[in-house]
C-alpha cells in the first residue's frame, strides 16, 4: 500500500477492539463507497475481519504500530481512547472519534472543540453516515490544518521535563509545610 493517496486508518484501540461488533464491516464499506484506500487493524479476533471480498484499496492487519502508520495516513477513525487520540495529534492527523466508554466522549468533545476532529455515536456508526462525515472531513481543509497546527505546538513541548518539573515543584511544597 506505498504507492498512492494516503489511506484513511479505522483502529479501535486495544480494548474497543475486543467489542468491535460491525465496525470494521461497516469501515470498509464506508472507504468502498468513497473510494479511497483504507487500512483496518482489526486485533487477533478473526470475527473482526469483513465478511465481504474486499478490494486491494482495503488492507487488513491484526496490528501496526501507530507511530509509523498514522503519520502516512489521511485521517484515522477511532474509539477516543487517549493513547490514539495522542497518537493522532503526534501525527498531525484529523479525526472521525466513535467513543465507547470511560474517557472517550470527553476526549472526543476535546478534540472536537481542538477543531481537529468530527464525533459519531456508535449507534449511527453505518456505512452511509461514515461515509458522509469522513468526506466532510476530507474535503474542509481546516481540519487537516488545525491537526497540524496540533502537532507543531506538541513537537514544541517537552512533555517529561515538564511533567517532572511539576511533581519537583509539589514535593518541595509538601516537603516545606510544618
Amino acid at each position: 500500500m506505498k504507492d498512492g493517496p494516503a489511506p484513511i486508518v479505522f483502529t479501535l484501540g486495544s480494548a474497543a477492539v475486543m467489542a468491535a461488533g460491525r465496525f470494521f464491516e461497516y469501515s470498509a464499506r464506508a472507504a468502498m463507497k468513497l473510494g479511497v484506500r483504507a487500512v483496518l487493524l482489526i486485533g487477533k479476533d478473526e470475527r473482526n475481519r469483513p465478511p465481504m471480498q474486499l478490494p486491494d484499496s482495503i488492507c487488513v492487519a491484526d496490528y501496526a504500530p501507530y507511530s509509523a502508520l498514522f503519520s502516512r495516513s489521511s485521517l484515522v477513525v477511532h474509539q477516543g481512547g487517549v493513547g490514539t487520540t495522542a497518537q493522532c495529534l503526534q501525527a498531525g492527523k484529523p479525526m472521525l472519534i466513535m467513543p465507547y466508554s470511560h474517557d472517550q466522549p470527553d476526549n472526543a468533545r476535546r478534540m472536537r472543540r481542538l477543531k481537529v476532529s468530527r464525533t459519531i455515536q456508535r449507534e449511527n456508526y453505518t456505512p452511509t453516515r461514515v461515509a458522509r462525515k469522513l468526506r466532510k472531513i476530507l474535503d474542509e481543509p481546516m481540519f487537516a490544518e488545525r491537526a497540524e497546527s496540533v502537532m507543531r505546538q506538541l513537537s514544541l513541548e517537552n512533555g517529561t521535563k515538564t511533567a517532572c518539573d511539576a511533581l519537583e515543584t509539589l514535593f518541595a511544597k509538601t516537603r516545606s509545610r510544618p
